[in-house]
């Protein structure tokens, strides 16, 4: 009952963007045509399991010339409204040293491979070898003699000034130096089904740009490959909650939240900013990167050594692992939500899109959603980040289009030699505003051990994945790299390697005003 409220909620607030031609969508003579190179196959974006099917050019066209409200797709960067469909993705930041030079170079040269969206997901155009998007952080746009204010506070602080606020290890210890360094201007993200194409246009870019920049860092990231194509490094399947944004979604899966694109991109519909912002900044959006590693050793042997037996059914060590996982995180690894199977793994409902995000916490009398953790824990990662009927919201919401990185160590490797290649989480997020989107995310919902508020809980303070006040459930590894003698807390199976805060502009505020 309360999904069909809030999704009639929804669509009411919704229904003025839908009576909105000048939102309409008219394709540019020539610009999904800019990249000529055909490699003879198809775009190398890739529908993972669970995941929502991407709309077609095509489509977004052909429904444009009935109703007149779809985004224009050609002035987006790609990797903006895609989310999690890229197979191979390589981050490379940079510090800007001469910039007329750099600007120079960036419109003449580099401007023709920044991709689109809708060179994405045109079916019919030459297909994409390598996508190119570019985003600048804050010192960055003013390298480039960009001074006006995005009315973004934290986007002008940056993440290093932020770094206490969303929990890192105080002093940024984990932080890899060249991040916490904070000398970021920009970040070229390059992205393919194959390495050798990402590092062949890196190395033009860099050739072309010569001493214009100096390199800060790279990171490199794909997704796993085989059974477990489309999960994260925990073993979780990834990317299947993503909402639907008006203008660009064609249609909305049960249970998946539909927003306006001013929740994702700046200066439209839905943007708090809205009129207020330059006038450049329409259709871009702002970007937070955050490098997080996971420790999945040290997570594994938590489940087992802790593993549930629920008294209606009799479970190996093996399935008490598995529930207890389940549990914390909100979701079994197949991607199936224990709200709707508390106690055994559904697999096929987890690779459904129809079926995957269909529950919203809330079920029929003489269920309390205030008083009733059995189907899933107010602690749960997918609550914490996305309460659904614990706080229906519409401006909260981020577009995910992160990626892992590393390589998977064995558990026997691990034995062997106490070491590891580290992997984890590039995690990158796109909305209007930092504060509402992943900033809120982190600091006002997953950080808050008393979030969701108004729960009756029967043992108050403590959190049943967290432990009292965050402090109580551990276990002693000695396998901690930052600290071996160290007893680990749940919180510390994932560590914020750093990030930072940049905006991605339109494909045409590329020219104007950044490269003139």
């Amino acid at each position: 009952m309360w999904s069909s409220f809030k999704f009639g909620l929804a669509v009411s607030f919704l229904l003025p963007y839908a009576l909105l031609p000048g939102y309409g969508y008219v394709p540019k003579t020539g610009l999904i045509a800019r990249q000529k190179e055909n490699n003879g196959s198809d775009n190398f974006l890739f529908d993972y399991p669970g995941q929502t099917k991407l709309p077609s050019l095509e489509d977004l066209i052909r429904l444009n010339s009935t109703n007149g409200t779809f985004l224009p797709v050609d002035d987006i960067q790609g990797d903006i409204l895609i989310g999690m469909k890229k197979p191979k993705q390589l981050f490379f930041f940079y510090q800007i040293n001469d910039a007329p030079m750099f600007k120079a170079v960036l419109r003449r040269l580099i401007y023709p491979f920044i991709t689109s969206t809708s060179q994405l997901i045109c079916t019919t155009c030459p297909p994409i070898k390598v996508m190119l998007n570019v985003a600048w952080n804050a010192p960055g746009l003013k390298k480039l003699n960009v001074f006006d204010d995005l009315l973004d506070p934290h986007f002008n602080l940056g993440q290093v000034a932020d770094a206490d606020a969303l929990g890192d290890v105080p002093g940024r210890k984990t932080w890899v130096p060249p991040l916490a360094a904070n000398k970021t201007h920009g970040v070229f993200l390059i992205a393919s089904d194959d390495d050798a194409a990402i590092l062949a246009l890196l190395n033009q870019i860099t050739t072309w740009l010569g001493t214009s920049i100096t390199e800060i860092y790279r990171l490199s990231g794909a997704h796993r490959t085989g059974a477990m194509e489309g999960h994260e490094h925990f073993g979780f399947l990834d990317g299947i909650s993503q909402p639907a944004v008006a203008g660009f979604a064609t249609s909305v899966m049960p249970g998946q939240s539909l927003i306006f694109p001013g929740t994702i991109l700046t200066n439209v519909l839905g943007d708090p900013n809205l009129g207020a912002r330059p006038g450049w900044t329409k259709h871009g959006s702002f970007l937070a990167f955050r490098q997080l590693q996971q420790f999945v050793p040290e997570f594994d042997q938590y489940l087992l050594n802790n593993a549930l037996n629920d008294p209606s059914a009799s479970l190996t060590v093996a399935q008490g692992a598995e529930l207890l996982g389940a549990r914390m995180v909100g979701r079994w690894k197949s991607g199936a939500p224990i709200d709707l199977h508390p106690l055994v793994d559904n697999p096929a409902v987890g690779a459904d899109p129809n079926q995957n995000n269909n529950f919203d916490f809330n079920h029929p009398l003489p269920f309390n959603i205030n008083t009733d953790q059995k189907r899933c824990p107010w602690s749960a990662h997918i609550r914490k980040t996305n309460p659904r009927a614990d706080q229906p919201s519409l401006g909260n919401h981020i577009m995910r289009a992160g990626i892992p990185y590393g390589r998977d160590t064995t558990k026997a490797e691990f034995k062997a030699n106490k070491t590891r290649t580290e992997r984890g989480l590039a995690f990158v997020s796109y909305q209007s505003v930092i504060d509402n989107g992943y900033r809120f995310q982190q600091k006002a919902w997953a950080n808050d051990i008393n979030f969701v508020p108004g729960k009756s809980d029967p043992t108050p303070g403590h959190d049943p994945i967290f432990g009292q006040n965050g402090g109580s459930t551990r276990f002693s590894s000695g396998l901690d790299p930052w600290n071996p003698a160290k007893d680990f807390k749940l919180k510390d199976f994932v560590v914020s390697r750093g990030g930072e805060y940049f905006f991605s502009p339109s494909m045409s505020a590329i020219l104007n005003p950044i490269a003139l």
